[in-house]
């Protein structure tokens, strides 16, 4: 296991935000140095600071986000200089659901509007009691029994939300063309599964969005996408704001075409909106939550740094690897034609044997870990790195 291995030259790592002690407590005294103020990390964990200007130094060898998402850091420059990028998918998964869950009974239950009406009453005294009671028709709401929930990507937070939302008497449909064999295993066999997100749309008396920022989803809630759907439908955004147009979603919501749009972002145009209920971004902002995404995000950097092995990396393909403590080679490098029999030539030219290897790629680049069967001399440890460097579309190696 990791926590057992020494490395062999202590690693330095630096925090962006504030990281949660028990996700740092995880690097151990022997092994690491944590030093803020470093211009030459080792490593660097991350919450939300935005890194798209930030000076990575020479050493840099990993980036973990204590966090699902990475719009933060310029993944594809670090992909080019053969730096791993994790995320930790899940960690927060159970809170963004309950906040979720919490929005969306309480938005249509006019909660919000209604405590905030009764905070105006502060000054009436005695009348407080008549004005409540002549005042709360008002805020006639609906229960959500009964009612359709659209869930549009069912990674770890939305499966969660689908199968929640069945045990609170709601009938659910689903659609994710990308779902994973293991959330499909934890998702309750009662979610209506959707060939499109149009069926989502035509069906569903709410919505709610899981889904990452990408070119594909960018503004995927527009016009088009609101005529489709029911009349006053509530919208849920707990995912990215740039999944939703802002000008469309103004138009839909003076029309009543939707009736309702609660996000966890909030901007000067949404501010400006009718109908809104804005959450400040407090989606993963539990104590929980922040724990178990820190010790996650350490975790897998720890296990990269001592071993080479990659599991959650947004930009790296995951490839495991079971470390015996001999040495070994991790590369990085373009997905060409005989890479690994380059790799090896040079492991061989040191009349080195080969105990174990693993390549996988993912894209337009692969990773190969070699373990060496030989105890190495440290003299040829420098010499073999510098001549596997050497070979054409090799992005990055190291020697463990």
């Amino acid at each position: 296991m990791s926590n057992t291995i020494t490395l062999k030259k202590a690693a330095t790592i630096k925090t962006l935000n504030n990281i949660a002690a028990s996700g740092m407590n995880v690097f151990d005294k022997e092994n690491y140095t944590i030093d803020n103020e470093s211009d030459h990390p080792d490593a660097i964990v991350v919450r939300s600071f935005n890194m798209h200007a930030v000076d990575f130094g020479d050493k840099l060898k990993a980036i973990a986000r204590a966090g699902a998402g990475v719009n933060n850091i310029p993944v594809d420059k670090c992909t080019e200089r053969g730096i791993v990028v994790f995320n930790t998918p899940g960690a927060n998964a159970n809170a963004v659901k309950e906040l979720v869950l919490t929005s969306l009974i309480a938005s249509s239950r006019n909660l919000f509007d209604g405590v905030s009406w009764v905070k105006t009453l502060e000054n009436e005294g005695d009348r407080i009691a008549k004005l409540v009671e002549a005042g709360k028709k008002n805020f006639v709401g609906k229960e959500i029994k009964g009612k359709t929930l659209g869930v549009i990507g069912l990674g770890a937070i939305g499966a969660l939300v689908a199968n929640n939302a069945l045990h609170l008497d709601m009938d659910v449909i689903g659609f994710d063309p990308f779902i994973s064999v293991d959330t499909a295993w934890k998702l309750s066999r009662n979610v209506q599964r959707a060939m499109s997100m149009e069926e989502v749309f035509a069906n569903a008396d709410y919505i709610t969005v899981h889904v990452p920022l990408t070119d594909d989803t960018n503004q995927m809630l527009h016009e088009e996408a609101f005529r489709l759907m029911k009349p006053g439908v509530y919208i849920l955004n707990f995912s990215r704001d740039g999944l939703v147009n802002d000008a469309d979603m103004a138009a839909a919501l003076e029309s009543g075409k939707v009736g309702k749009y609660i996000t966890d972002f909030p901007n000067e145009q949404v501010l400006n909106m009718k109908n809104t209920v804005l959450i400040p971004h407090l989606g993963a902002s539990t104590n929980e939550s922040e724990e178990n995404c820190a010790i996650m995000a350490a975790r897998q950097l720890k296990e990269y740094l001592e071993t080479g092995n990659i599991k959650n990396s947004v930009n790296f393909p995951n490839v495991e690897l079971p470390y015996a403590g001999k040495n070994r080679v991790a590369a990085f490098h373009k997905n060409v034609p005989n890479m690994v029999g380059q790799i090896t030539s040079a492991i061989s030219d040191f009349n080195l044997n080969i105990a174990d290897m693993v390549n996988r790629s993912r894209g337009e680049y692969a990773y190969t870990m070699i373990d060496i069967d030989n105890k190495i001399n440290g003299d040829i440890i420098p010499s073999l790195e510098k001549k596997i460097k050497q070979i054409a579309d090799m992005v990055a190696v190291r020697m463990i």
